[in-house]
């Protein structure tokens, strides 16, 4: 490896952010689209395939980030042959996935009316809609998918990062001119597999001519199948875990409410969602970075590295976090309007659950590149369990507010609690959790004082529209980050974020 781990993460870190806000604006221009061309059940069916093949993709098990991960070592020693055969071990077994999932959505077109309750769009092919859904998610197992995880473990990911957001672009030019136009919802999912298709294919060329030396043939030894399918065992569970989190959440409110409400979820999610996965580049970027780190540095150099992350990723989350709670009601109103807003309690709600899933993001990066997957299963079990348990309880009980505060209790409870445990267990040993539960402690108190001053300021706004959303949003950006300073700048992480922000910027 001639650059250094820290350039590799930056340039993955940028070109990921400027992927992931194409990747944010164009489906919301789409969603939008969708609303005020065809309306609000043509969202929530949107909402509802997706959900459904996000469920069925568990059929992956995790088997990329297994692969991923075992290649690391062999890359950093050179070992051409090594890679090569997991390459090729990463090929067959996305066919056979690829068959499989498949096999399982078409056995689904039966149960597809029960999983709506209400009516739906009455110009809408149910089966042949979600046809072309499962043939978006199935060609992907088939055309060079597996290509992209050399560029991963290499970490080059943003070369899949910038072939990815042109075809994004293309797709959702030509997809929004298709709804402006024709009005057709049909013809505008029929360019979603055409468009995968191009992807794949671009991805595979272009991994052959950066690293032509690796290519899918060769075997694997039996020692390496059998830690790959260990940690493909605990991986699966832990995509169950983060799916019945996610995608079952839109199924439970769809048959249980109706597809409006699961459009007016999906749009409060959407926005909660594109802010997390837009930071979570961060760390995204960051793992074969911190991989690499595991393979040659000290646990203790690891250890002082997270908390250093950790200070950094919690001052944006607490930042993220302070401005959904100013904005997304504003935001809401200027683009769906009054009739599709949720109370401002969910507003609450959304921007808890985001939190929650941030504080433990970069744990959750070392506990990837680590590989402790096998080791977290009783975890990702236990929190599957509790969420569904809870999701269906609670949805009943007391609508969507309970969906969204059953995933928050999973979370905090069993996700950042007993999943932080496992981390320092397996990878960190002998070092002591208290301080790491300490810091986080820290940042919470720090962050919930500081929304509350930055929430009381931005209610003395009387304007609306527009202008309310720039001055709330010059507010957010200005308010919370000199109380932070003001806090937080004499504590050591601070003054170390600071330097790595140096070395960055002479970088």
């Amino acid at each position: 490896m001639t650059k250094s781990r820290t350039k590799y993460a930056f340039n993955n870190i940028i070109w990921g952010l400027i992927n992931k806000a194409i990747n944010i604006l164009f489906p919301f221009l789409i969603r939008s689209v969708i609303i005020y061309a065809l309306g609000t059940k043509y969202l929530g069916l949107n909402t509802l395939f997706t959900s459904i093949l996000n469920v069925l993709n568990l059929a992956e098990l995790g088997f990329s980030s297994a692969i991923v991960y075992s290649m690391y070592k062999p890359i950093a020693e050179e070992k051409t042959d090594e890679v090569c055969a997991l390459l090729n071990l990463y090929k067959k077994i996305y066919r056979i996935i690829g068959c499989v999932v498949l096999v399982i959505g078409l056995l689904l077109i039966p149960f597809l009316p029960y999983l709506i309750n209400g009516a739906y769009p009455k110009n809408a092919n149910l089966i042949l809609l979600y046809l072309i859904y499962l043939v978006n998610t199935v060609i992907s197992y088939f055309f060079f998918s597996y290509k992209s995880s050399v560029l991963n473990a290499c970490q080059q990911v943003s070369i899949v990062y910038n072939i990815n957001s042109i075809i994004i672009l293309l797709q959702s030019v030509l997809q929004i001119i298709v709804l402006f136009l024709f009005k057709d919802y049909l013809l505008f999912i029929f360019l979603m597999p055409l468009f995968t298709l191009i992807n794949n294919l671009v991805v595979g060329y272009v991994s052959y001519k950066k690293f032509p030396q690796y290519s899918a043939n060769g075997n694997v030894s039996k020692v390496v199948i059998e830690s790959v399918k260990k940690r493909v065992s605990g991986l699966f569970i832990t995509k169950i875990c983060t799916t019945t989190r996610n995608a079952l959440d839109s199924i439970f409110i769809s048959a249980m409410i109706g597809l409006d409400m699961v459009a007016i979820y999906g749009n409060y999610y959407y926005i909660m969602g594109a802010v997390f996965s837009l930071i979570s580049i961060v760390t995204t970027s960051m793992t074969a970075s911190i991989g690499n780190s595991i393979a040659k540095e000290s646990i203790i150099k690891n250890y002082e590295d997270m908390r250093k992350f950790d200070f950094i990723f919690s001052w944006i989350s607490g930042l993220f976090s302070i401005t959904l709670l100013c904005l997304y009601q504003p935001f809401m109103r200027v683009w769906v309007g009054k009739k599709l807003l949720f109370p401002y309690y969910m507003v609450v709600l959304f921007s808890i659950y985001f939190y929650s899933l941030c504080i433990g993001s970069i744990r959750a990066a070392y506990h990837d590149a680590a590989g402790l997957w096998w080791e977290a299963r009783y975890r990702a079990i236990l929190e599957t369990i509790v969420n569904v348990i809870l999701n269906y309880v609670l949805t009943k009980l007391i609508g969507v507010s309970g969906t969204v505060i059953s995933t928050i209790i999973s979370i905090l409870i069993i996700n950042f609690g007993y999943g932080t445990s496992i981390v320092f267990k397996n990878y960190f040993k002998g070092i002591s959790m208290k301080q790491y539960f300490l810091d986080h402690l820290r940042y919470f108190v720090v962050t919930f004082l500081i929304a509350i001053v930055t929430v009381s300021i931005c209610s003395l706004i009387n304007y609306s529209g527009i202008i309310e959303l720039v001055i709330k949003s010059i507010i957010c950006l200005i308010v919370p980050n000199i109380l932070l300073i003001i806090v937080f700048k004499n504590d050591s992480q601070f003054k170390s974020s600071i330097c790595i922000g140096k070395n960055i910027i002479k970088r």
